[in-house]
């Protein structure tokens, strides 16, 4: 016969139980998605930098930074990542050699699809300029200073069989993805002058450093990037660069443009 007095088990126990399973079932699936996410966010990092290093031909050992913005896992489900920043110092890009940094816009995650779009841009120190510059025929590049906002170097003009020397200022700049360099000012014998002084003082001898003068750099690097604007940053030469969203996929992209 049974005691009428015995307890029988709570319900309230029984709700606890259950509590407490639900608990570590939700702490479980979280620790998995958790894992799940710095997995694919691994995979997803390191693939694309294998793929800069491979498709840019930088050593093995280059340090590249790649950051992928947001939640990997839901954007690899999907088939894109929104947004892709991959940065390197001493890059060489055709006869650019600087810090480089590209942001990507929906890239695909499966190959074959373009992107979206994207930038670049290349930062070069003072000796990086004058290397750059060195191309511009006539122009004394060991002479070269680069100070916020302009390029400056070291020139001469002949009057009379004398050489005089002349200071240079000019603004970098951009035009149909050419880099440009357009004289600002000019400084003789401690005065600063404008375009129209020096003529004056100098007549057609200063036409050849009045003039803006264009170094075209597209046949040296991939169809995809178009210089946008070049500017001087503290004592850096900041060039950027749009990036067609089809460079990803398209091999026409991918190898070196041309000029003229």
């Amino acid at each position: 016969m049974t005691d009428a007095t015995t307890p029988r088990p709570s319900s309230g126990r029984k709700t606890g139980r259950w509590i407490a399973v639900i608990v570590v079932v939700v702490v479980l699936l979280a620790a998995a998605v958790v894992a799940a996410e710095f997995i694919a966010r691994s995979v997803v990092t390191s693939t694309v930098r294998s793929l800069v290093v491979s498709n840019v031909g930088l050593p093995d050992d280059q340090d590249v930074d790649v950051q992928v913005a947001g939640l990997v896992l839901p954007q690899v489900i999907g088939g894109r990542l929104d947004e892709v920043a991959v940065a390197s110092d001493d890059v060489t890009l055709g006869p650019i050699t600087g810090d480089v940094r590209v942001d990507l816009r929906g890239v695909p995650v499966s190959a074959g699809s373009p992107a979206e779009g994207g930038t670049a841009s290349v930062r070069l120190d003072q000796e990086q300029v004058r290397a750059l510059l060195a191309e511009l025929p006539d122009l004394p590049a060991g002479t070269i200073d680069v100070a916020a906002p302009d390029v400056t170097f070291e020139t001469s003009l002949s009057l009379f069989g004398i050489g005089i020397p002349v200071g240079v200022a000019v603004t970098p700049g951009a035009a149909e993805g050419d880099l440009t360099l357009t004289p600002s000012s000019f400084q003789v014998a401690g005065n600063v002058l404008d375009a129209d002084t020096l003529r004056g003082q100098f007549g057609g001898v200063a036409d050849g450093i009045l003039q803006t003068s264009r170094l075209c750099i597209a046949d040296r690097l991939p169809a995809g990037l178009t210089l946008t604007s070049a500017s001087v940053q503290g004592q850096d030469l900041v060039a950027t660069f749009d990036i067609a969203g089809a460079i990803v996929s398209d091999p026409a992209l991918q190898v070196d443009g041309t000029c003229g």
